[in-house]
């Protein structure tokens, strides 16, 4: 992982090359199979019509097998070095090498086919598992976007222009309108709105004036301001979410994949199975250990050849597969067959608020007049709002749309930082704006009672009324809490950096069971930490959310779930899931699909397990043939594929 010094360009060509390697890989692997099975019906040609000997066939087949198995004996022999025996590439090299062994015994027909094959297979396997799990380009690059480049420090009666790091605690920047603010710090002179969105994932701008905190990451709207830093660049806001990220990444929790979960314990016991099976019935053979052994070795490799799971290698990464792709088809982007297990298990589900549950998009909700009717004060507020492009501004201009068209007059614009606007609509003074911008001109006004951003009028100094703006719900968000519940999710959260009032309200209209309002982004990782602690064994918890505020906590998770139709690029490149409408309904449909996919994976484990058992049966009995091996294997394979292609239709 890069540290904060390094530059976007830097993390974009590292993240470029690891896309253009996996590529490559992929590639490389498609290759390798296809060559094999090219060689593979090469060898078996020469086979039936050459008439070679033993030691000669074994020399044709060993070029595919090597060929295309290689890997596979490399990592069984490098997991032996490291402690880790009981592999699947363990099994699988010990079958195949049984295969090959079988038809130096007396009597025993050649295997080699079979050997190839399996490892062919295998290789096939890992193919799909390698394309399921794609590799996600580097989750921090955009993250780098609301890092300042620059800080404009005093020093010496001039303004000089630095790295954020240059500037000491204590010293004094200037920061003007349209900068970021590049440390944390608190303002001496001047007054401003601050876009926090990228911090708070509050869409309405904040006010900031002389003695307020401004913290590094927001972007200055509107007036110049003079900052005394209180934090040096390492400990500043922005610094602490890109290393939240970092150090996020490194606690998520993974799921291991079914298949090397299962091969931890089914290996060994095939293993020792076959080696007891080996050596224990020759001791009390009647005609000796040395008479009997070689027909029990037989039996022990059959036993080890049937025993192969290829059946699970393939048909399990294949139906994740499957999942994935049925998934996509709904929208669903899922990064990687781990998080499939993930949702499955879902417990708890936390949400963002701004652009998750709302639409983010601010819309007039209520028009509560005074000396006015509704449309009056409407058409009032939107003229002295019209060259504005605050959201507040655009909000009360789409609620009086022909405002630009009705020939008012508009003169002596006056926008006043941290208060409001003021204009002279038609020869009447207005004023619009808050409560501070109202106690100022010495207008009484009366708060309101529903949440929300509220905005006063005031007209020839007469408070006029009060106009109530909020992000609007969207339209499937109760839905969806509704869903999740009725899918056994116990515990559903909202964490939003809003005020108490407004969360209060969207958490009672969606059917939470918890909010916490007025957060930052370590704040909201503080919250998940305790979240994951709570939750009961077993169970997993989701972070839903779309700003580039919320990937730290995406990341800290168990599984993260991204809006991708209009959330960040930070946010999508941190998530494990992407919803591609923001719609949240998505979420739901996702954890049926993951359900749905988990239960397909275990019908073919069990089902594989089941026939492997009675083949193995008979083959311990003297029962068994290759021809019974060949079916438990390949066989069992085939019909386990076509089961886990049902989870394509998802």
């Amino acid at each position: 992982m890069e540290t904060n010094g390094h530059t976007p360009a830097s993390h974009n060509h590292t993240a470029g090359t690891t896309h253009h390697h996996a590529h490559d890989g992929m590639k490389g692997r498609i290759t390798l199979i296809a060559a094999t099975a090219v060689l593979l019906a090469a060898a078996v040609i020469i086979e039936k019509h050459c008439g070679l000997a033993t030691w000669q066939l074994l020399l044709v087949y060993l070029v595919p097998y090597l060929l295309v198995g290689g890997g596979t004996l490399r990592e069984a022999a490098e997991g032996i070095a490291r402690g880790n025996v009981f592999n699947e590439h363990f099994l699988m090299s010990i079958a195949t090498l049984g295969a090959i062994c079988i038809g130096f015994l007396p009597g025993a027909e050649t295997q080699f086919p079979e050997a190839v094959f399996v490892m062919l297979f295998f290789q096939v396997g890992e193919l799909f598992e390698s394309y399921a799990e794609g590799r996600s380009r580097d989750s921090i690059s955009h993250l780098m976007d609301i890092r300042p480049d620059t800080a404009n420090v005093e020093r010496g009666g001039m303004t000089q222009t630095v790295s954020p790091e240059d500037v000491r605690i204590g010293e004094i920047i200037v920061i003007k309108p349209g900068e970021k603010v590049p440390l944390d710090g608190t303002v001496i002179e001047g007054s401003t709105t601050l876009n926090t969105v990228a911090l708070t994932g509050e869409s309405v701008p904040r006010e900031a004036e002389e003695g307020d905190e401004v913290i590094s990451g927001c972007v200055n709207l509107s007036g110049l301001i003079r900052v005394r830093t209180t934090r040096n660049f390492g400990e500043s806001t922005v610094s602490r979410i890109l290393s939240l990220v970092e150090s996020a990444d490194r606690n998520k929790s993974r799921s291991e994949s079914f298949i090397t979960r299962f091969a931890r314990v089914y290996t060994p016991v095939v293993v020792i199975a076959a080696v007891l099976l080996a050596l224990v019935p020759p001791m009390f053979a009647p005609g000796g250990f040395a008479a009997s052994f070689p027909d029990w070795l037989y039996r022990a490799l059959i036993f080890l050849v049937v025993s192969c799971p290829c059946a699970l290698v393939i048909s399990v990464p294949l139906t994740f597969f499957g999942g994935l792709g049925g998934a996509s088809r709904k929208g669903i982007l899922v990064k990687g067959s781990s998080y499939m297990d993930v949702l499955a298990k879902l417990g708890t589900v936390v949400f963002d608020k701004t652009g998750t549950l709302t639409r983010g998009e601010f819309a007039v909700e209520a028009v509560h007049p005074d000396a006015f009717n509704e449309n009056e004060l409407l058409h009032l507020a939107a003229h002295v709002e019209h060259f504005s492009t605050h959201p507040i501004g655009e909000a009360l201009r789409a609620a009086f749309p022909n405002e630009a068209t009705d020939g008012c007059r508009i003169s002596d614009v006056e926008e006043i930082a941290g208060r409001g606007i003021r204009a002279i609509v038609e020869g009447r003074t207005v004023c619009v704006g808050n409560t501070r911008m109202m106690d100022d001109i010495g207008v009484r006004w009366h708060d309101c009672h529903r949440p929300g951003t509220i905005i006063h009028v005031a007209v020839d100094g007469v408070y006029a009324g009060h106009i109530v703006i909020n992000d609007r719900v969207k339209d499937d968000s109760a839905e969806a809490v509704a869903a999740l519940k009725r899918l056994g999710v116990a515990n559903t959260v909202m964490l939003t950096g809003d005020r108490a009032e407004v969360a209060q309200d969207v958490a009672r209209k969606l059917g939470l069971d918890a909010w916490y309002a007025g957060l930052l982004p370590a704040d909201k990782v503080d919250h998940v930490e305790k979240l994951l602690a709570d939750k009961p064994e077993g169970k997993t918890l989701a972070f839903v959310g779309d700003g580039i505020n919320d990937a730290p906590v995406l990341k800290r998770a168990d599984v993260g779930i991204a809006m991708g139709g209009l959330g960040s690029d930070a946010a999508i490149e941190a998530a494990d899931v992407v919803l591609m409408d923001d719609k949240p309904t998505k979420i739901a449909a996702a954890v049926r699909i993951a359900r749905r996919t988990i239960r397909i994976a275990r019908e073919n484990v069990w089902f594989a397990i089941g026939v492997k058992v009675a083949v193995l049966v008979l083959a311990a009995a003297g029962l068994g043939n290759m021809w019974m091996a060949v079916f438990a294997d390949v066989g069992v394979t085939v019909i386990a594929v076509f089961n886990a292609m049902r989870a394509l239709r998802s």
